[in-house]
């Protein structure tokens, strides 16, 4: 974890009711634009028993919660194995940004088998997932003039652009800059000073940010259209076997 995360995350996959395959750290932290009061998002995996499984009560797929330490506010949610790997095999950028997080607060072998498999997830067709979350992103911002949902569009569009040309989940903006506007450093600095701040008033107006916007998108639409990675996934049976192994392992 870096320094700027409190030391005390790593007690918490201890208290959690199931084991973890992994918690990260997601949300501004690992994009690259933490301000000073940003919760911290973790996400992960955690693996129920057989029992719970096969029981007729509803099993626990989706763990979801949140508490202040320290004046620091933590979000955890965590999907059971089946379910995580089940949106893994999916479109889905997220839960790929989440096990590929070089913020990692528990880990196990299951983890690191996931992130083994994880180039053979990559498809042409994880544009798509970002192309769809930029669109909202961009409503929001328009819609409430704060910064950050402007920072998620530009973020989510470069991650979506830098996967279709490399092949490679990268989430941290400030390692993207080469897909962005000029301006962007200007913008991840005032985010870092404030969590819902607003544009800056020296900063670009929404002509020219609705433009930049829309270039970046065609950006991506093109570098799917011309990407190597391939339409869909062929790792179902090598994570499906990994699943049936952490269960009875």
């Amino acid at each position: 974890m870096t320094t700027s995360l409190p030391s005390w995350l790593a007690d918490i996959p201890a208290s959690q009711p199931y084991p973890l395959a992994f918690a990260t750290v997601s949300g501004a932290h690992l994009y690259g634009f933490p301000s000073r009061d940003s919760d911290v998002d973790l996400r992960g995996v955690h693996v129920l028993p057989v029992t719970r499984l096969v029981s007729l009560r509803e099993p626990e797929e989706t763990i979801t919660r949140d508490w202040v330490r320290l004046g620091v506010e933590v979000d955890l949610v965590t999907h059971d194995l089946g379910k995580f790997c089940r949106l893994l095999l999916r479109r889905n950028g997220y839960v790929l940004e989440q096990l590929l997080s070089p913020l990692v607060v528990a880990s196990s072998e299951v983890h690191s088998a996931l992130v083994e498999l994880a180039p053979s997830l990559l498809t042409r067709n994880h544009a798509h997932h970002y192309l769809g979350f930029a669109r909202t992103q961009w409503g929001l911002f328009v819609k409430t003039g704060e910064l950050k949902p402007l920072l998620y569009t530009l973020r989510v569009l470069a991650t979506g652009t830098h996967l279709m040309v490399a092949g490679e989940v990268e989430a941290d903006l400030t390692r993207l800059l080469g897909y962005c506007p000029p301006y962007t450093p200007d913008l991840i600095a005032a985010k870092r000073s404030a969590e819902h701040g607003e544009l800056p008033s020296d900063g670009p107006d929404l002509v020219r940010l609705e433009q930049d916007v829309d270039r970046m998108t065609g950006v991506l639409e093109e570098a799917c259209a011309a990407s190597r990675l391939p339409e869909s996934s062929g790792a179902f049976e090598a994570v499906d076997a990994l699943v049936v192994r952490s269960r009875l392992g």
